[in-house]
C-alpha cells in the first residue's frame, strides 16, 4: 500500500501542468454519479432523490424501540455494543445510493467522481462547502485518514477493500484518487461509501479502543445529542449543516429528534409503544399484526397502520450451524435439523401462517434461484465444481415440507435416517455415535429475545423425540455480542440483509477468509470454492445476464449448503406509528430499508 500526499499548489509552472496533463489525471471525465451497469439515472442537475418530497416539512421526532443495550457509539470499531442506525444516520460517505436503483451511487461529500477507463481508479473532488458538525471543513487529509484507520484497526467489514487498494494518493487541494489492485469493477462504487471521520478529534486517542468516552464528530445532518449508556440514544438535526442545498439532501433529514429507546425485551418494548413512549414499531409477526394492535391509541386513530411492500431479496433469516463445531461439519446432520424443523407447524403457532417460508437466499426477487435443475449460465458457471457441490445444487432442491402435525412423522424419519448416515444412531433412547457419545449441541440466544425462543421451545422438542437434547443458554446483550463475534456457538439466530446489488459484501458473508476472520459475518465458518468463484463472477460480470446467473448460481451453493434453518421472510414491512409521521407516497424499490425511514419521513401536525 502506497500513500502519497501530493499538493498542488496554485500557479502551476508549464512543465508541471504539462506532466499532470501527460500522467492522464485531467483527462477522466468528472461525473456526477456512477453505476454499476450503465448510467445513473438521474441526471447532473436532478433537483431530489425520486421517493424524497422537497416540500416536507421539518420538525418533530421519531422514537423507535430496541431490544438490548448498547456500551459504545462507534460503529466503525469491533469493540462494543452499538446502536445500529448510527452507523447509518450520524455519518456521511464520499457518495450516497439512490435506493430505487440497484446499485447507483451520487456524489455527496464529493462532487465529482472521476474512474479509469477499466475502473482501475477511483479519483474523487470534495465539495467545497463540506464541513463536520463542529463547522470545520471537510479536508483531503480527513478523507485518506478514515480511509486508512477503517481499513487497518476498523471494523473488519473495512479491511477486505482496503486491501485492495494499491495506492491512495492526494492529487489536488481537494481531490483524492485510489488506485486498486486488483480487477474488480464494484470498487470504484464500494470505495465511495466509507465514512468520513474527522482525522483532529483522534489525535492521541485509540481509535480502535473507544466506546462511551468519545462521540465522534462526523458531516451528517443529525448529531448525537444526549444518550444514557444502555436507556436511550438521543441524535438531534443541525441547524448548520453543511448540505442542506445538496440536491441529494433535498427533501432527506426533515426530523428535528430521532431518539432510540432501549429495553429488556420485546414485550417491554411493545408496552412502550402502546403507551405512547416510542412512537414508531415495525412489527415481523403478521398474527400479531392482525390481532394485538386494537390498543386505545390504535382506535382514536393516533396511531396509524402502514404497508409498506418491496422488491428485495428476502435474505435468510433463521437458525445458523456453526461448522467449525464438529456437531455441524457433517452436512447430513444439517440436513437433519432442517428435516426435523417443523416450519409449518411453526408458522401456524406463531403467525397462523400468514407468513410465507424463506426459501433461498436471494428469494423474492429476480436473483433468486430457480426452481428445478440448473439450466443454461447457472449451469455452466457451476458445472466446475460439481465434484464439491452438495446434492440439490445442480440437480434441483427445496427445502423438507412437513404435513403441518406437531408429530412430523415423516420429516422426522429422514431426519434420523440423515442422522445414522452420518453415523449416529438411537441407542436407548438417545441418539449416540459408535463410541457412544451422545449427540448435542449449544444455542445461544440473546435474553429478551422472546419470538426466537418460542420457536426454539418448539424445535427442542421434537428433537427430543430423535433422542437429541440440545442445550439452550440465553445471556445478555454484551455477551451474546461477544459470543457472536468470536463464533462461540453451535447454533444461533441469524439473520443477513441482501440488497439487490451484492457485491464486495458476500466476501465478508460467505469467504474463506471471512470464516477465519473473528467479527466476520460468515456465521456459519463455511469455506466454498464455488462460492468464492460466483462471487468473483457477481463482481466482475459485465452484462446484466451474467450477474443474473452468477447471483441464482451463488443462491444455489448457499442454499443447498444447508448452513441456516430459514424461518419466514417479509416481503413487506408493517409499521405502525403516530398519525403525525408522514413519508411520501413514491416508494423505493427497496421499500422500508436504510435511507428511507427515518430519512425521508417528516412530522406534520
Amino acid at each position: 500500500m502506497s500513500i502519497h500526499y501530493f499538493q498542488i499548489a496554485t500557479g502551476f509552472s508549464t512543465g508541471i501542468a504539462g506532466l499532470i496533463l501527460a500522467s492522464g489525471i485531467a483527462s477522466a471525465e468528472p461525473m456526477h454519479g456512477i453505476a454499476m451497469y450503465g448510467d445513473p439515472v438521474l441526471p447532473p442537475d436532478f433537483e431530489h432523490l425520486p421517493y424524497a418530497d422537497p416540500d416536507a416539512p421539518t420538525g418533530g421526532r421519531i422514537v423507535t424501540g430496541e431490544v438490548g443495550s448498547f456500551d459504545s457509539l462507534n460503529p466503525h470499531i469491533l469493540k462494543g455494543s452499538v446502536p445500529w442506525q448510527l452507523r447509518f444516520l450520524a455519518y456521511e460517505s464520499l457518495m450516497g445510493r439512490n435506493y430505487d436503483e440497484p446499485f447507483t451511487l451520487y456524489c455527496l461529500l464529493c462532487e465529482s467522481i472521476e474512474v479509469g477507463p477499466n475502473r482501475e481508479w477511483a479519483e474523487f473532488t470534495l465539495r467545497a462547502e463540506a464541513a463536520f458538525s463542529d463547522g470545520t471543513p471537510v479536508t483531503v487529509e480527513d478523507v485518506m485518514w478514515s480511509y486508512e484507520t477503517l481499513g487497518t484497526v476498523g471494523h473488519p467489514r473495512y479491511h477486505s477493500t482496503w486491501g485492495k487498494v494499491g495506492s491512495m494518493e492526494q492529487t489536488g487541494e481537494r481531490s483524492v484518487r485510489f488506485t486498486f489492485n486488483v480487477e474488480d469493477r464494484e470498487l470504484a462504487l464500494i470505495i465511495g461509501m466509507r465514512p468520513i471521520l474527522q482525522k483532529a478529534q483522534w489525535e492521541g486517542k485509540d481509535f480502535a479502543e473507544s466506546g462511551l468516552d468519545t462521540i465522534p464528530v462526523a458531516t451528517a445532518e443529525y448529531v448525537i445529542d444526549d444518550f444514557e449508556a444502555g436507556r436511550f440514544v438521543s441524535l438531534k438535526r443541525n441547524p448548520d449543516y453543511w448540505g442542506k442545498d445538496v440536491n441529494f439532501m433535498n427533501g432527506v433529514g426533515n426530523l428535528d429528534e430521532i431518539r432510540m429507546e432501549f429495553f429488556g425485551d420485546g414485550t417491554a418494548q411493545f408496552e412502550a409503544f402502546k403507551a405512547g413512549i416510542v412512537n414508531l414499531n415495525r412489527e415481523f409477526n403478521a398474527e400479531k399484526w392482525e390481532n394485538q394492535y386494537d390498543f386505545p391509541a390504535i382506535d382514536s386513530g393516533d396511531v396509524v397502520k402502514s404497508i409498506v411492500p418491496h422488491e428485495r431479496p428476502s435474505g435468510i433469516t433463521g437458525f445458523v450451524m456453526n461448522t467449525r463445531r464438529d456437531a455441524f461439519k457433517d452436512w447430513r446432520v444439517r440436513d437433519a435439523m432442517l428435516h426435523a424443523f417443523n416450519f409449518e407447524y411453526i408458522n401456524e403457532t406463531m403467525t397462523g401462517s400468514k407468513q410465507p417460508r424463506i426459501t433461498s437466499y436471494f428469494s423474492n426477487s429476480i436473483l433468486g434461484m430457480q426452481d428445478g435443475p440448473a439450466e443454461a449460465r447457472v449451469r455452466e458457471f457451476l458445472e466446475p465444481y460439481a465434484d464439491a457441490l452438495l446434492p440439490g445444487a445442480l440437480d434441483g432442491y427445496a427445502l423438507p415440507v412437513s404435513d403441518g402435525s406437531a408429530r412430523n412423522r415423516a420429516n422426522l424419519r429422514r431426519a434420523i435416517e440423515l442422522m445414522e448416515a452420518a453415523g449416529w444412531t438411537v441407542q436407548d433412547g438417545q441418539m449416540k455415535n459408535a463410541e457412544g457419545t451422545p449427540f448435542t449441541f449449544e444455542i445461544v440466544l440473546a435474553s429478551g429475545a422472546t419470538e426466537e425462543q418460542s420457536i426454539i421451545d418448539i424445535f427442542v422438542e421434537a428433537l427430543k423425540r430423535m433422542g437429541i437434547e440440545p442445550v439452550v443458554t440465553t445471556i445478555d446483550s454484551a455477551q451474546y455480542k461477544e459470543r457472536e463475534s468470536t463464533f462461540d456457538f453451535d447454533m444461533t439466530y441469524f439473520r443477513r440483509g441482501i440488497s439487490l446489488s451484492p457485491g464486495n459484501e458476500q466476501r465478508l458473508y460467505w469467504s474463506c477468509d471471512a470464516a477465519e476472520t473473528e467479527g466476520s459475518r460468515n456465521y456459519m465458518g463455511m469455506c466454498s470454492p464455488a462460492a468464492e468463484a460466483m462471487i468473483d463472477r457477481l463482481l466482475n460480470s459485465e452484462s446484466r445476464d451474467d450477474f443474473l446467473a452468477a447471483a441464482r448460481a451463488l443462491d444455489r451453493v448457499l442454499t443447498t449448503g444447508r448452513y441456516v434453518i430459514p424461518i419466514y421472510q417479509w416481503n413487506i414491512s408493517r409499521l405502525a406509528h403516530a398519525k403525525e409521521l408522514k413519508f411520501p407516497e413514491s416508494l423505493p424499490i427497496y421499500g422500508d430499508w436504510i435511507g428511507w425511514q427515518p430519512d425521508v419521513w417528516w412530522w406534520e401536525e
